[in-house]
């Protein structure tokens, strides 16, 4: 007889997470978690520091197809395994986006989600040890923040910022995003706090709640327009789990949309050329894929106060992992992007169009190449591309991983953004505060030559971990799902994760997938 639940969830992320512990907190339903990964039960991803060191069991690690747009490169797009999904491997930053963001998706037809519907979301969820205010939540599950030990080359980034006459921000989830200054993280007591610590671990062992790691989810099952179960791959084993009243996919803005093909849900063509039975010709899956493109600037310093590979800096590192073992305090507690902002630099841009995220420590592809000696980096990302790109299958099997083509600055204006976000990034470097530390830039440009400065961002830029969009939300009826998260043409399944983004919001997107879970909740339970 096969296992039957009131909700099988799909994913173990952000959302996915949320919604499922929200769903079974009050006991009313039984909610089994589907996760293809483990639990993320260790010190490599308890440790904020140790992220560079994550192993490849807790990541995709997946791969763009060769992007035109970056020069024919192929991006790199790691992607959370496991419980916590990719909270549990991020830089743990707590942002919102800016509230322009969610008034456009109301605006754009998704009704009840201005920034006045979502607030309330954010502040259930949130745990901020500042406490409750106008902005925030302080008794929600997730947990979030001040960095209590910052490099000092941070402060000086921050310093520098203000010497532009920049203003610094001690909150960018209040009242102004504009600004600089240090971010708060998703960390407690020291620790990274993943979706998966704040929702899934305290229901472990309840009655009504059930987790399944290492399950891999082949396909969602179908029966007379509704979602009844779930087909999964436990090693060898395959089976069928029941759902009697509702499926949640919540598996990413690149396997949700991948296990909807994979269930005969999708464009009828591709899914045809693949061999799978078309149950629903929904053209718009995989589609409207987009990510905040990013170019990391980076500096070599004479001084070594920055991290750094050398013998001064490994034998400080040593010493820091001691201290976060006995203290939970320390180095070891570094989100690495500490610092970073928000700043508009088109002038028709409705808010921030930039964000920066300031590393001290000289980063290559993605922190996965090795370098030698001290320094920092600064990213600057496009917070709202106009390029569009799409998620389909490279095969009809759910091992195999999906294809990605984000096609990164396939428009001029998200060029124009990112050069001139670039620039910023150089004058901060540039003022007293961090010319003091002696910066050589590793790869000077001419900053005034657009040809010059275009080629180099096309030949290192890449994603900063932020894809979307790729089971859009609207009220057309083309959108994926409709306001209240629902897929459209299909009864019992709704989707809680950052695919729904009808548009990418001005920030980081782990906190508002865990808002997209909370609400999925809500509009579950209201049914």
């Amino acid at each position: 007889m096969s296992e039957q639940f009131d909700y099988i969830v799909i994913g173990g992320g952000s959302g996915g997470s949320a919604v499922a512990g929200r769903l079974a907190e009050d006991g009313k339903r039984t909610v089994c978690v589907l996760e293809a990964g483990g639990r993320n039960d260790n010190l490599f991803v308890k440790t904020p520091g140790l992220m560079p060191f994550i192993t490849g069991a807790s990541n995709y690690r997946y791969e763009t197809v060769p992007q035109k747009g970056l020069n024919g490169r192929t991006g790199y797009q790691p992607r959370g395994r496991g419980l916590g999904g990719s909270s549990a491997i991020n830089a743990m930053i707590y942002i919102r986006g800016n509230r322009w963001d969610y008034d456009n998706w109301a605006a754009m037809g998704c009704t009840g989600w201005s920034y006045h519907d979502v607030l309330p979301y954010f502040k259930k969820s949130e745990g901020n040890e500042r406490g409750a205010s106008e902005y925030h939540g302080a008794n929600g599950p997730l947990f979030v923040s001040d960095q209590h030990h910052v490099n000092e080359a941070s402060r000086a980034f921050v310093e520098s910022a203000s010497q532009l006459q920049l203003p610094v921000r001690d909150d960018f989830n209040a009242e102004e995003q504009a600004g600089f200054g240090f971010y708060q993280v998703t960390q407690h007591n020291g620790e990274r706090w993943s979706a998966a610590r704040a929702y899934v671990e305290p229901m472990r062992g309840a009655d009504n709640f059930h987790i399944k790691t290492k399950t891999l989810v082949e396909r969602i099952i179908l029966e007379n327009g509704r979602a009844t179960g779930v087909a999964v791959r436990e090693g060898r084993k395959r089976k069928t789990i029941v759902a009697r009243h509702g499926v949640i996919l919540a598996a990413g803005a690149f396997n949700s949309p991948q296990i909807l093909m994979l269930s005969g849900i999708g464009p009828a063509e591709h899914l045809r050329a693949h061999g799978i039975e078309v149950r629903l010709d929904r053209k718009e899956v995989g589609q409207n894929l987009h990510d905040h493109i990013d170019y990391v600037s980076s500096w070599e310093t004479q001084s070594n106060v920055p991290f750094g590979d050398s013998r001064e800096g490994t034998l400080r590192s040593l010493k820091a992992v001691i201290e976060h073992r006995r203290k939970r305090t320390g180095m070891m507690t570094t989100p690495y992007a500490e610092a970073g902002g928000f700043w508009k630099v088109m002038d028709d841009a409705p808010a921030p169009d930039v964000q920066w995220h300031w590393v001290p420590a000289m980063l290559e592809d993605h922190g996965r190449e090795k370098v030698k000696g001290h320094g920092f980096s600064l990213h600057a990302c496009v917070l709202r591309p106009e390029s569009r790109g799409t998620v389909t299958l490279n095969s009809g099997e759910a091992i195999d991983a999906p294809r990605i083509d984000p096609n990164f600055l396939d428009d001029e204006r998200d060029m124009a953004v990112l050069r001139a976000g670039v620039r910023l990034s150089h004058r901060i470097v540039q003022a007293p505060a961090l010319s003091a530390y002696g910066p050589t830039d590793r790869y000077p440009v001419d900053l005034d030559d657009d040809a010059a400065l275009d080629d180099l961002i096309r030949s290192r830029a890449d994603t900063v971990y932020h894809p979307v969009g790729s089971c859009r939300m609207g009220a057309d009826e083309d959108s994926v799902v409709d306001p209240q998260l629902k897929v459209r043409g299909v009864e019992g399944l709704w989707i809680a994760d950052a695919s729904i983004m009808p548009q990418v919001v001005s920030g980081n997107t782990n906190a508002p997938s865990i808002m997209i879970g909370e609400r999925c909740a809500d509009f579950i339970k209201a049914r």
